[in-house]
């Protein structure tokens, strides 16, 4: 029988749900039966094709929120894997799935750590919360950020919150992260004119500009750092003619690339600069940009220090903060509270095989109870 306040239970469950991104595939379901017998009120806001979970126990204040998402990224071939991605098989103390670090595991362990500090509490009187979207390995429009919107329209305040990301290294615990670089997605076309390339007077290849333009960004750094933040880059992520012919000028030429930048930039910023240079190099081009996620450092100075001691207290290890690593919904939180991510060893996260340690959930379900009872024992 499954015990859902148990980590490795709960994780194994949750893995068992084909939850790729925007399916929950009952996922939430599971997650109101493992809340609702610790009095948290649970309400489902669905928005489009996302459906969302907003748990909460206690009217009173401060609330503490933990939020993550338990929609999972495909599995790639299934040939390729050792077991089954979603049948959350354990071998030799290793739990296998789609999910298991990013981060259903980070739901079991937050889940098992407050039915703990519930049991271990004399009274409680403040509020606790779980704020869980299946939207976040996707577009990441319909998920957090419109339960954000929503919960302040309920005028519901959360005073901190902990995202469950998979931050950790080298041990669980070893890292933590207090802010995060922005990204911005673009697709540069450059747009030319078919021909024989025996004739190039009678053609326009757009790929010596595309070369050019893309030359101008990489050698031209945008900046070089700034306090909390490594330099921002940008990274060339395709480039494509659709042209299966050896002997034609292509009609047109698309690079993909991404930037990753730090507070010195906004993605207004970028992309004016963009345009400019596109503008000077490229000729006739278009532009396409998608991306949400702005740099951000949370006001988390306090809750940052709790923290590390109480993952120190666990671990016996030295905690380090840094903004490293890709985007979470924590982009989204900052506004709101002070936020921070801890969450499990990420070496596997979006691989075939992820997998993680037995030992390592129970780590982590020690850290978030002891940061529960010291975020409300202050």
């Amino acid at each position: 029988m499954t015990d859902f306040h148990n980590p490795i239970d709960l994780t194994q469950r949750l893995i068992q749900c084909p939850s790729v991104t925007p399916l929950d595939a009952g996922a939430l379901e599971i997650l109101e039966t493992a809340l609702k017998p610790l009095g948290f009120e649970c309400h489902r806001q669905q928005f489009a094709e996302v459906d969302n979970l907003y748990a909460k126990l206690g009217t009173q204040g401060p609330n503490f929120c933990f939020a993550g998402h338990i929609d999972v990224v495909p599995t790639g071939n299934l040939a390729s894997w050792t077991y089954p991605p979603f049948e959350g098989k354990i071998i030799n103390d290793i739990l296998y799935g789609r999910g298991a670090v990013d981060m259903k595991g980070g739901i079991g362990a937050f889940i098992s750590a407050i039915s703990r500090f519930l049991k271990a509490s004399s009274s409680f009187n403040s509020s606790l919360s779980l704020l869980i979207t299946s939207d976040e390995e996707g577009p990441a429009v319909n998920g957090t950020l419109k339960m954000l919107e929503w919960l302040s329209s309920k005028n519901e305040k959360l005073d901190a919150c902990l995202v469950g990301e998979p931050t950790s290294d080298r041990q669980v615990g070893d890292i933590i992260k207090y802010g995060s670089r922005g990204s911005l997605n673009t697709a540069l076309k450059v747009q030319g004119m078919q021909g024989h390339v025996a004739y190039p007077l009678l053609a326009d290849n757009p790929l010596p500009r595309l070369i050019k333009t893309l030359s101008s960004f990489l050698s031209s750094p945008l900046d070089d750092g700034c306090p909390h933040f490594q330099p921002s880059n940008l990274e060339v992520t395709s480039i494509d003619v659709g042209n299966e012919a050896t002997n034609m000028i292509p009609q047109e030429a698309t690079a993909r690339f991404n930037i990753r930048f730090n507070t010195l930039h906004t993605s207004a910023s970028l992309k004016s600069h963009i345009q400019d240079m596109c503008r000077h190099h490229a000729g006739s081009h278009t532009l396409e940009f998608q991306g949400n996620a702005e740099a951000f450092v949370s006001p988390a100075d306090d809750f940052l220090k709790m923290v590390i001691q109480e993952i120190n207290t666990v671990t016996k290890g030295q905690a380090h903060a840094n903004t490293s690593g890709g985007t979470s919904d924590a982009r989204f939180i900052y506004k709101y509270c002070p936020v921070l991510e801890l969450g499990l060893r990420n070496q596997t996260a979006h691989k075939v095989d992820e997998h993680v340690s037995l030992t390592d959930l129970e780590t982590l379900t020690q850290i978030y109870e002891r940061i529960l009872a010291s975020y409300f024992k202050s």
